[in-house]
């Protein structure tokens, strides 16, 4: 689950992270008491107006713009709030800017000069241990730096028996060319920042930029917060911080059905339980000469009010001209997951595309049968191979 920049920031400030202080604002009002807030509280005389939505690349889509006066703030706010934010993460389509982020100034001058550094952790899958991943080269996209500088990007693995090191965070501190204070705070940055990637069972952790202020503070300017769906259920404070207005309607609407379901840019709807078959699926609609539609996996208890709840996710895509249905009877009888197809087309009425059902494991003989007698206009396949060649002839 993705959260906003100022959620994950009030994350890391409960684990002892140094932040940007910032104050949440829906209206251009709102905007200009929060920078009087921080001018009292912090000394900010100049403030930054950051449109609060779920990607990244904002400030080169003009969603970051700095404010050097009370005027300056209410006209940047009025120009953010309301935008369709294109960046290179949204999309065409852009996505909303209903809220905004007013954040404190911390470039200011000072005795040296400031530095931005780039730190995550995440989840290194071919060592299985949390990495954390860092370069010198903060406020830039990390995919750039890894392809012309690779040099620049350095990783440390953390042995889950003893967990992040003394010595490690030294080190980090060390390559990323600090000394003095800034390296101690360094050191103690990346200490709070584990402690808190662990304790809230996140998937990713990315500050980018971690900024050296002139007085040798380090701080959070940034933070993008992926958290483990399937952890949420220890921490409801954070499934409280789910923004559905962020993510795509049709999978909002999966989820409340507990069904797990992707929108994809094809022209063939699947409907398959388990992620492994989903994913041979797919590659079958593509062998077939479709393109997948989306990726739906409605676990292995499919009936007949799961698979309406399929039927209607799936239809709600125009460009979908055909279903692939591929479900192994392992836990549930295919006969009765046949028998949850017809009901579900029956109690739909017409469906305005066709459906391919390969019903494969127990009683998928039974199964056959009853989708072959049942008059609909739905086409049945025990091999993979028969699944493929029905795709093929629908859509030719």
């Amino acid at each position: 689950m993705n959260i906003h920049e100022y959620q994950g920031k009030q994350i890391l400030k409960s684990f002892g992270v140094r932040i940007q202080e910032g104050i949440l604002a829906h209206t251009p009002e709102e905007a200009v008491e929060a920078a009087k807030k921080l001018k009292e509280d912090y000394n900010s005389s100049w403030v930054v107006i950051k449109a609060q939505i779920h990607a990244g690349g904002r400030g080169k889509g003009g969603g970051v713009k700095l404010a050097k006066n009370l005027d300056e703030v209410k006209q940047r706010a009025t120009d953010i709030l309301g935008m369709q934010l294109i960046t290179p993460q949204t999309g065409p389509e852009g996505k909303l800017v209903s809220k905004i982020l007013v954040a404190q100034d911390v470039y200011y001058p000072g005795e040296s000069e400031t530095k931005e550094f780039y730190v995550s952790v995440l989840l290194n899958r071919a060592s299985g241990r949390n990495t954390i991943m860092y370069s010198t080269e903060g406020g830039m996209d990390i995919e750039e730096v890894a392809e012309h500088t690779p040099h620049l990007i350095f990783k440390e693995d953390i042995d889950p028996k003893v967990g992040l090191q003394g010595f490690q965070t030294r080190k980090i501190a060390f390559n990323l060319g600090l000394s003095g204070n800034a390296f101690k705070e360094m050191t103690k940055f990346i200490a709070a920042l584990y402690k808190a990637y662990e304790a809230t069972d996140s998937a990713m952790f990315e500050i980018n930029p971690v900024l050296k202020t002139s007085d040798d503070l380090i701080l959070a300017v940034d933070a993008k917060v992926n958290i483990d769906d399937n952890a949420l259920f220890r921490h409801p404070n954070f499934a409280a911080m789910r923004d559905t207005a962020e993510e795509d309607a049709t999978e909002v609407e999966a989820s409340e059905s507990n069904l797990n379901y992707v929108k994809l840019d094809g022209n063939v709807g699947c409907m398959v339980n388990g992620a492994g078959l989903a994913m041979a699926t797919m590659d079958i609609i593509k062998i077939a000469g479709g393109e997948p539609a989306n990726f739906l996996d409605v676990g292995g208890t499919a009936n007949a009010t799961t698979v309406k709840a399929a039927f209607n996710i799936i239809l709600k895509d125009p460009k979908v001209e055909a279903i692939l249905i591929n479900i192994f009877g392992g836990i549930v009888r295919c006969d009765r997951v046949a028998q949850g197809v017809i009901d579900a087309y029956k109690e739909m009425g017409t469906i305005r595309v066709p459906i391919i059902v390969r019903l494969q494991g127990t009683n998928a003989v039974e199964a056959k049968k009853l989708i072959d007698e049942s008059g609909l206009k739905v086409f049945s396949a025990i091999l993979l191979k028969e699944a493929a060649d029905l795709v093929s002839e629908v859509l030719a």
